[in-house]
């Protein structure tokens, strides 16, 4: 798979998803500090605000709200959420193939539905990973030892985490954290199994 500008090989595209409390972001964060193998991450639009010290391409791409709407008709997402009402986000076409026509492999880290979309899009050149708790009661205690949340916000986090979980056979590799450091090594050798294929 080359790009015929510079006869480079394309990068390819891995998508990571999981229910809130499942350790996806310190098994991603982790085999990117590693630089084994070497990923990028993508930069996802958002119409917010910048918060201090938040840099446009860097943070995120920031847009306002008519440029996000007219992204959205304009199909220049791979996937996009309104994530609370009148506050989006999502992935740019561009800022994915950025980076693969670069020959740079890049990371996604996006919701279930975000991740089945990038398959149907991308097919071979995308590796679907889905990160799972070993039972919905450990998730509940994970998100419960957090302290961060209320009760009730817990419950819809489980609620919401047991929709989302409905969606994993629909991804390529299913991963278990259920001892954190076998999930980082069995994540990593997946990805560079992945990479490393023609």
């Amino acid at each position: 798979m080359t790009n015929e500008s510079n006869g480079r090989k394309k990068g390819k595209i891995i998508v990571v998803s999981a229910p809130s409390g499942c350790g996806k972001s310190t098994i991603i964060n982790s085999i990117l500090d590693s630089g084994q193998p070497e990923l990028r991450f993508s930069v996802s639009a958002t119409n917010r605000r910048p918060r201090p010290g938040e840099v446009d391409g860097v943070h995120y791409h920031f847009l306002t709200t008519e440029q996000f709407r007219d992204a959205i008709a304009e199909h220049k997402f791979i996937e996009w959420e309104e994530v609370y009402p009148g506050r989006f986000y999502g992935t740019l076409k561009s800022e994915i193939e950025r980076i693969v026509d670069k020959g740079g492999n890049v990371i996604l880290d996006i919701d279930c539905k975000g991740g089945i979309n990038v398959k149907e899009l991308y097919g071979d050149r995308a590796l679907t990973i889905f990160f799972l708790p070993p039972s919905i009661e450990e998730l509940r205690r994970r998100l419960i030892d957090r302290g961060t949340d209320a009760p009730d916000v817990i419950e819809e986090r489980v609620g919401k985490a047991k929709f989302e979980i409905s969606f994993a056979d629909s991804f390529d590799c299913r991963v278990v954290n259920d001892n954190l450091d076998k999930a980082i090594d069995h994540t990593r050798e997946l990805i560079t199994d992945f990479i490393d294929k023609d």
